[in-house]
């Protein structure tokens, strides 16, 4: 099982931007697939972006060319760059790491606490 802790979320203004941290407690597999995903108020958990097993990174239509996902293996770390942000943006964000043969949908794998992202209207 691995333990993934989230950081970085907090208030920020239309238009802003803002670099989510989660760091993995050891080394992800080869076979591994990571995500992050969020949760707004009242609303299903959805994908936001991910990186394959294959290292291919896919992004949901919400954040494409928007948010950037990236990884810093030796610090057993992922990010999520999240660029000019909007209100609907407004969710607890969560990362995820799950095995590689499984979709980026459904509830799998290990998930972190999360972390709270405001973007005010």
């Amino acid at each position: 099982q691995v333990q993934l802790v989230e950081s970085g979320g907090g208030l920020v203004q239309a238009g802003g931007s803002l670099r989510l941290s989660c760091v993995y407690s050891r080394a992800i597999f080869s076979n591994n697939a990571l995500g992050w995903y969020r949760q707004a108020p009242g609303k299903q958990r959805e994908f936001v972006a991910g990186i394959s097993s294959g290292g291919s990174r896919i992004f949901a239509d919400s954040v494409k060319g928007r948010f950037i996902m990236s990884m810093d293996n030796a610090k057993n770390t992922m990010y999520l760059q999240m660029n000019s942000l909007r209100p609907e943006d407004t969710a607890v964000y969560y990362c995820n790491a799950r095995p590689g043969y499984l979709p980026f949908t459904g509830d799998y794998g290990s998930w972190g606490q999360g972390t709270q992202v405001t973007v005010p209207s």
